[in-house]
Order: C-alpha cells, then structure tokens, then sequence
C-alpha cells in the first residue's frame, strides 16, 4: 500500500552496515514515494549530514556497525544543534526487553526489532511523518498569527536565565476559549500578553489536531522565531461530562529563550507528573516545578552509553 501525497517528498536517511538489508530498505522505501540516502556506518553518515544543504526528515539507524556504532551516532546527531531535532528510529537485531528500553531511554523516537515486518516499518516512518507535517503546520501557524508582534519575547539563555523561563496552565472553556489558571513567576512582563499567547497556542493547534476528544496526551516541542524563545507543551484532558467532549482539555506550557532536545524529555516527565495531579483534581505548586524546570535547563546533558 502506498503512502499519500503528503509523504512523497519525505527524505529518510538509511544507515545499515548489511549491504543486502540496506538496498531492500532502499527499495521499499522509494517504493513508497520516499527520497532515500544511505549510509554503512555512523562515522560515514555524519559525513554524508554534514556536506547536505537540508535536512533529512527521519533518521533510521542499526545500532552493531562499524567505526561508528548506532548508540554513538545518536549520541553526536543528539548534542548537535544542526541535527537534533530530526526524529531518530533505532533498527536493530538487538531485541531484549532491555535494549529496547536503553534505546528509548537515550532518547530515541522509537525502536525497531529485526526481522522486521515492512507494514510495521512504513507504519511507523508514516506516523513520525504525520507529526512532523503537524509541528510544521503549528509552527507555520503561529509565524503568521505572532509575526506583527515583532519584538523579543526575552534576552538569550544565560547566567539570567531565571529571568527568562515562564511556566503555565491554561484550560479550554466551551464559551470563552483558552482561559490561563496558573502562571508563573506571576509578576513577569513580556511583549505579547500571557492570555494572548495562550490563545494563539491553542487557535493555532486546533487546525492540526482538531478540537475534537484528546484521546492521548499530545506534547510538541516549538520554536517560536518571532518572539525568539522555544515553548515545550503538553496536551491533555479528563473526563467532565459538562463540557461539550465529555472531557476537560488543558494545556501546560514552558517558555524558554532555549529548550533542546534531551531537557525536553526531562520536563516531559515532569509535565505527565503535574498532569496526574490535575487529573486528580490535586494540588499543584507550579513554582517547585517552575524551579525543577530551571535546574533542567541549566543542567549538562548526558548521553547513556
């Protein structure tokens, strides 16, 4: 079954020391509608990424090779800031339980167990695709809706950058829209207004998602040119038969001059901690998690090996 037009000029990148495997990659891949490059090691791709004038849109990569084996290519695509947001798929014969979670726990997109079905393969590379697709169109969106604004959110990530990092919670209202709950530090002054911002977060997603059910939490990692800050959110809801989807969408939000990759995931666990709580009509102190973020961001990142 092919894939749709949307995924016809998708360029994945192939890297597999098995020669027979990596042109039966190749060939199922094209024979979808993708742009493929190939590479047998790790040390071989990063020389193939560093002379492309773009960038590939996934990276699939078998971790037993040569030189330069899967864990540590990941590791230099990860802590480069040209490559580390491309989505990064593990293939590999290594399928223990344990491998599968080390692979996940070092922060790739998802993980692959050979032999493969090809069903499972396209499966996959069609999701990472579609929320790719999705991240674009938000980011498109917001550029237009934030570009008259024209001025700077905060200055850049530094010895200050308490200064710089907002944390909030805002609720979806069936009359009013997006309504923020929480905010903090409370008393912090930035060139567009925290209820606008919030309101176009979720105008602009609404189009991608769709207003419909949150049938599983939805977190996306931003970068927000105009006001020159990245924002790392997550989606989510309860059930609340009062409102219009029998369900309480909400939407937690950190506004950071800079978020990468591995921090993100850090305060991924820390935004499904405070969802539980709000799930559960708990209490919240958004400034212990306000100063847990800061901690994160500041801190050095570390690649498992």
């Amino acid at each position: 079954m092919k894939n749709n037009d949307l995924n016809m000029q998708a360029e994945i990148l192939v890297v597999e020391d098995n020669t027979d495997l990596l042109f039966n990659i190749e060939l199922i891949l094209k024979s979808n509608k993708y742009n493929v490059l190939t590479a047998k090691n790790g040390k071989e791709a990063l020389k193939l990424l560093s002379k492309l004038d773009h960038l590939p849109d996934i990276i699939i990569s078998d971790i037993m090779m040569p030189e330069l084996d899967g864990y540590e290519f990941f590791k230099e695509i990860s802590i480069d800031p040209r490559w580390n947001s491309i989505p990064f798929i593990f293939l590999s014969a290594k399928s223990s339980q344990k491998d599968i979670r080390l692979g996940k726990l070092l922060g790739a997109d998802d993980y692959i167990t050979k032999p493969f079905e090809e069903k499972d393969l396209l499966a996959v590379i069609s999701g990472k695709i579609a929320r790719i697709n999705r991240s674009k169109l938000l980011n498109n969106e917001l550029e237009k809706i934030i570009a008259p604004i024209g001025s700077e959110l905060v200055s850049p990530l530094n010895e200050n950058a308490n200064r710089a990092l907002y944390i909030l919670i805002a609720f979806w209202d069936d009359r009013y829209g997006p309504k923020v709950i929480d905010f903090y530090p409370p008393n912090k002054q930035i060139a567009i207004s925290i209820d606008d911002l919030v309101n176009q977060l979720f105008s602009a997603s609404l189009p991608i998602y769709g207003h419909g059910k949150i049938t599983k939490s939805e977190d996306i990692l931003l970068n927000l040119k105009n006001l020159k800050t990245d924002a790392y959110l997550l989606f989510d809801s309860y059930p609340d038969q009062g409102e219009r989807f029998g369900e309480k969408q909400y939407m937690i939000a950190i506004l950071a001059p800079k978020i990468n990759f591995f921090h993100s995931l850090e305060i991924k666990k820390l935004f499904y901690m405070l969802s539980k709580i709000i799930k559960e009509k708990g209490k919240w102190d958004l400034k212990d998690n306000w100063n847990t973020v800061y901690k994160i961001l500041k801190s050095k990142v570390t690649v498992l090996k």
